[in-house]
């Protein structure tokens, strides 16, 4: 039994498996390029690795030996094939998930002959599970399990099956062939594990690494089928690492990169297979890139073939904000920076090993996450820099959050460590001699205390080893204690725009703080990439959420301030509280009216009023109207960083606040025409800064009350057609007064028709001077590039010069029947021409005019048509020039008005994140 445990433990020396089968004297036996793992170093061989018996050595020594992998077909033309590189090659590494089962595998195939690059390059892992079974078949077998027979059986049983359902043929016969004389071998070596009690590392990695094999084989054998020329490739002919440590390995690039140049000239193809996960050290022996092996294995041969990316593919849609079990409203994150995904990944977020990214940033080759999955999610990319590239940047200066649990932390203090060279390097020595990784480090300026995070399950160690190294200082008091606390938690925030810009340390501790988090430690470097703090292992999901809900909850849960609880803002507000539960139920748009002001009243909330009763807290609770106390209110509640004011007045003092509003980051929706219809220059200054700024001022209602006349409008400009001329029936007032002046009835009739009705303002003077129509048909015209002034626009009046000074509406609605005539005879005109009477706004951009005028139009023409208090626009362009095109709607009343003002909030919800 002692030569066996020798045997196990040099592996120069090994059973054959008759030896193992019979408990006989070991024979030598020969091995494969990987001499070194069996043989001693001075000896040398090119025979492949195998387990085989003296019967089987005296028949491979005439031909080439293999067990673990088969022969690829090799170029024997003296003519040495050179490798290409560079953007010709696509990279893909598809996981054990991906590699699960035959359908899936079929699937990866899909996608690799989908692959339209030139070049590409697959590398696989096993099939899933399958790892942890190869490890749990060593585990079985020095562990002197019998099962482990079985377990290999099951193996067996696993790839077997997956290749009949995949292969046919002389494909199916010879991976069956090679699968089995695997699987021998493996019983040998697991056996011979068996009798020794022990495997050493160099045999585990042997034994593991077998799953690559069979996949990348099924996989090649698979896209073959489809018709392509595909290769193979055992890594470890190629792959060449140096071990640094039990769990990391660096690889050689300048030895692999003139392996896989010899490799190639060998076996030219422009679609490759690869194994994952698996390599050699520079003496041939076989190893593995350890866990997450794959990713670094596609990383390392992007890099060596300068490949145009790498795609790593998952079954998740990319990288998100949070972990989405943690925090429910995660994002997909459509680029990550290099440095970030760094960050992210080394504080426990699932992207990818540190150490993957590290070979494709030296060319700058970016690497793309994708769910094999779900093909229309583009996924998530990392690259150099993502400055240009996300949308959501400037909205969130931090990209995403990670955590790291079951942590301790281990508090060093005393007033002898101040100025005394040396405390830390022999703190982080004791620590090193524990072999504990520290997580973070933190140290006062004063230098009176160092404190780190360590895994939990290793702190005693090194509470006890510190304790033990710095008994003289403690018990000299200068050191005061080497305090252990346990149950902590580390929440890192991660982005590489934070650097340089204020408030973002701020925002993130103040959103802990308004959740009652208390920070045990913290830690940032000098590149600003990340903020890491240490909180209680308790508080550590919600400190998770309430700091993602700051920076990215922002794009559904909005702030809202209701000024002006009226006619349209009162049936705002019922439209709201009819609604607020389905969309934060459906559509994930949290809706919060933290205010309502009137112009003497206002009525606050911290945490959102109850619209179902807030006519009775208004009168309840409601204040002093102020305006500027209304604004801190709905703006200061850091929780809910999106903040929206809606202005459902007519008041331009109101309007006059909409540039400094947006300047503080407060979005503005709004029916109110006075910004957008005011002085020229201020409109200018407020839609530079819309422009300029990701806050958003909406304010489709000015125009058309619910109908899509403003986004139409701007749809039509950014689509490049080109505005000829926008005419329309602008008031629904005016539109049913004309619509009702028909036969005998006078105009002072109809005009009393409609105040009676409550469709005109309560001094009908308002609606038929003209100037309403005016504004709109200004907030058109700048809308279409015209810099006009109201006074630009000539307006045709219909109120009779002598009652525009009457003292009151009642007075005024007395004297109109005494001037009918005027109206009367020019509808009589009209009609004797088979026409009708509108009184219409006009956008002449030919002219660079407008104009709002009473004017005729044929019974036929859409503007004749119209019904009740219906408006109508009518947009004629470079594409819509023969045949108009037309908005037709109820353009009147509180329902629809509020309806549009309504649209226009969740048209916010949908578009924050981006410039409006």
């Amino acid at each position: 039994m002692a030569s066996l445990s020798s045997a196990i433990s040099n592996p120069g020396h090994i059973l054959s498996p008759n030896a193992l089968a019979h408990d006989v004297k070991p024979k030598k036996i020969c091995y494969s390029q990987c001499h070194a793992f069996f043989l001693p170093p001075h000896r040398s061989t090119t025979c492949r690795m195998g387990f085989v018996s003296g019967l089987e050595r005296k028949k491979t020594l005439k031909s080439q030996i293999f067990a673990s992998v088969t022969d690829t077909p090799v170029n024997t033309s003296p003519e040495k094939v050179q490798l290409p590189k560079g953007d010709t090659w696509s990279v893909h590494k598809f996981g054990g998930t991906c590699m699960g089962s035959s359908e899936r595998i079929k699937n990866v195939a899909k996608i690799v002959l989908s692959d339209d690059s030139e070049r590409k390059f697959i590398v696989v892992s096993a099939m899933s599970k399958v790892t942890d079974m190869m490890y749990d078949l060593i585990y079985k077998a020095q562990s002197r399990d019998d099962s482990y027979l079985s377990a290999l059986d099951a193996v067996l049983e696993k790839h077997r099956s997956t290749a009949f359902d995949l292969l046919d043929g002389d494909e199916l016969g010879s991976f069956l062939a090679q699968l089995n004389h695997d699987i021998s071998n493996l019983k040998a070596m697991l056996r011979a594990i068996y009798i020794a009690g022990h495997a050493t590392e160099s045999f585990t990695d042997f034994v593991v690494g077998h799953g690559e094999l069979w996949s990348a084989q099924m996989l090649s054998c698979v896209v073959r089928k489809n018709g392509v020329d595909c290769n193979w490739m055992d890594t470890r002919e190629v792959l060449i690492v140096n071990p640094t440590s039990s769990n990391q390995v660096d690889p050689d690039f300048k030895e692999s990169e003139e392996r896989l140049e010899k490799w190639y000239s060998k076996n030219p193809s422009k679609t490759i297979v690869a194994t994952g996960f698996i390599a050699s050290t520079p003496q041939n022996i076989p190893t593995t890139l350890k866990r997450d092996g794959s990713d670094f294995s596609a990383a390392i041969m992007g890099a060596l073939f300068k490949a145009r990316q790498v795609t790593i593919w998952t079954d998740v849609d990319g990288v998100y904000s949070a972990d989405p079990r943690k925090v429910s409203e995660a994002v997909i994150l459509k680029t990550l920076s290099y440095q970030e995904a760094w960050e992210m990944s080394y504080f426990g977020a699932n992207v990818l090993h540190p150490r993957t990214i590290i070979p494709v940033m030296q060319y700058d080759i970016p690497i793309i996450i994708r769910n094999v999955f779900n093909l229309a999610v583009p996924g998530t990319k990392i690259c150099r820099s993502t400055e240009d590239e996300d949308g959501q940047g400037l909205e969130s200066f931090v990209k995403g959050f990670a955590t790291i649990d079951n942590l301790a932390i281990v508090n060093v203090e005393g007033t002898g460590m101040a100025g005394v060279p040396g405390t830390a390097s022999a703190i982080f020595s004791a620590v090193k001699d524990v072999g504990a990784n520290v997580i973070m480090i933190s140290q006062a300026s004063s230098e009176h205390s160092v404190c780190f995070a360590v895994p939990e399950k290793e702190v005693n160690a090194v509470s006890e080893l510190l304790q033990s190294r710095f008994r003289e200082a403690l018990n000299a008091g200068r050191l005061s204690q080497v305090q252990v606390i346990p149950n902590c938690s580390i929440l890192a925030a991660v982005g590489q725009k934070m650097a340089s810009t204020p408030g973002v340390s701020a925002t993130l501790f103040n959103a802990l703080a308004k959740a009652n988090i208390n920070v045990r430690a913290i830690a940032q470097g000098c590149s600003e990439y990340n903020i890491t703090v240490v909180v209680k292992r308790e508080d550590c999901i919600r400190a998770l959420r309430a700091v993602h809900s700051r920076f990215y909850l922002s794009r559904t849960t909005i702030a809202m301030g209701i000024i002006g609880p009226g006619l349209i803002g009162g049936t705002l507000l019922d439209q709201l509280r009819d609604q607020t539960a389905t969309l934060k139920e459906e559509f994930n748009i949290d809706l919060r009216v933290m205010g309502i002001t009137g112009s003497r009243t206002m009525l606050l909330s911290e945490a959102g009023i109850d619209l179902s009763r807030w006519k009775e807290l208004q009168k309840e609770k409601g204040v002093v109207a102020d305006m500027e106390k209304f604004v801190q209110h709905i703006h200061g509640n850091h929780f809910i960083p999106n903040t929206v004011l809606v202005d459902c007045t007519a008041d331009s003092s109101i309007a006059s606040h909409y540039y400094d509003w947006l300047r503080k980051g407060i979005h503005v929706v709004t029916p109110n025409k006075k910004a957008n219809s005011g002085p020229l220059d201020q409109y200018l200054k407020l839609r530079a800064l819309q422009r300029q700024s990701y806050t958003h001022y909406f304010y489709e209602a000015t125009v058309g009350a619910g109908l899509p006349i403003i986004n139409t409008l701007q749809g039509l400009l950014e689509t490049g057609d080109k505005i000829l001329r926008i005419e329309g029936i602008f008031s629904g007032t005016l539109s049913y007064i004309f619509n009702n002046f028909i036969g005998r009835r006078t105009f002072s009739e109809v005009v009393a028709e409609a105040k009676q009705a409550g469709y005109t303002e309560p001094d009908p003077r308002d609606d038929l001077s003209g100037t309403d129509v005016c504004r709109k048909v200004i907030i058109l015209a700048r809308e279409s590039g015209l810099k006009l002034e109201l006074s630009d626009i000539p307006v045709e009046s219909l109120v009779p010069e002598p009652l525009k000074d009457s003292a009151s509406a009642e007075e005024f609605m007395q004297k109109l029947p005494q001037f009918d005539h005027d109206l009367a005879k020019k509808r009589q005109i009209a009609e004797d021409a088979g026409q009708v009477l509108r009184y219409v706004g006009v956008v002449d951009m030919v002219n660079q005019e407008g104009a709002v005028k009473l004017q005729t139009y044929k019974n036929d023409h859409p503007f004749a048509q119209l019904s009740g208090a219906d408006n109508i626009i009518a947009f004629t362009t470079t594409r819509y020039k023969d045949q108009p095109l037309i908005v037709r709607g109820p353009g009147a009343g509180a329902e629809v008005t509020a309806g549009g003002v309504f649209s226009d909030i969740l048209r916010l919800a949908s578009y924050l994140g981006a410039p409006s």
